[in-house]
């Protein structure tokens, strides 16, 4: 199919459960919320606050767990096993389950976080280990970064359902993967990150920070929801997708 057959639903999903006092602004704009599930932040009241919180505005529940680095913010790569990884990563997706399952609400999907998302879209050791945790717990779809994940080959490969995942808010490189935090580039303006948010959904395709032509093949876009500017980004992302002729709405809906 082309991006015109294929991209013209599009889910917008967010990561959440972080402690950002702008959660319940940017909750209703979202089709699927990441939940922050203890590793790199979040505990058991903020797990259930967002899931209340999601389900109260009709949004698809997701775990987001990272590395175990509160003080990183789940940032920085810690040198873990593969079987290390399987093990905190399933421990966070079934503490979210816990919390979920008590507020009769199921976790759809699995988002790993910052650098063990990153990490995962590269190295098939590791994306494996996020794999074996996802089975393990029974959830039956993996967002990952759209294109030539290492995750998302995994996750085919075991049967899970898979979703492509573009950023409407960070800069790309020419292969396809995110420009490194803290370099110039890494993060877009209002403007230019529904503009790119658009471009992904109606063409399948970024400029990369260094100018070049690069196809993403996306089925959900992230924006990320930590800011005081999140909630007015996704609203202006959201009219501007539904302008463009996309419909708004989570994977299988």
């Amino acid at each position: 199919m082309t991006p015109s057959d294929s991209l013209r639903r599009m889910d917008l999903n967010a990561d959440l459960g972080e402690g950002s006092p702008h959660e319940a602004q940017v909750m209703p704009v979202v089709t699927s919320a990441n939940v922050a599930c203890g590793g790199h932040a979040g505990d058991e009241a903020t797990m259930r606050a967002s899931v209340r919180l999601a389900a109260a505005h009709g949004v698809r529940v997701g775990a987001h767990p990272g590395f175990p680095d509160r003080e990183g913010f789940g940032r920085r790569a810690l040198p873990c096993t593969p079987d290390e990884v399987t093990a905190f990563v399933t421990a966070q997706v079934r503490a979210l389950q816990a919390v979920a399952a008590a507020e009769g609400v199921t976790v759809a999907h699995v988002k790993p976080h910052g650098a063990l998302y990153n990490l995962a879209a590269r190295d098939g050791a590791v994306a494996a280990a996020i794999v074996q945790a996802v089975v393990a717990c029974g959830v039956p779809v993996v967002y990952g970064l759209a294109g030539e994940s290492a995750l998302l080959e995994a996750a085919r490969a075991a049967g899970l359902g898979v979703v492509g995942e573009g950023f409407a808010d960070r800069g790309y490189a020419p292969d396809g993967t995110l420009w490194p935090r803290g370099q110039a580039g890494d993060l877009l303006g209002a403007d230019a990150a529904v503009a790119q948010g658009v471009e992904i959904a109606v063409r399948g395709a970024v400029r990369a920070v260094t100018g070049e032509r690069v196809a993403v093949a996306a089925r959900t876009l992230c924006l990320h929801g930590d800011g005081p500017e999140a909630a007015q980004v996704a609203g202006a992302l959201r009219r501007a997708l539904e302008a463009a002729g996309v419909r708004v709405v989570a994977p299988g809906r």
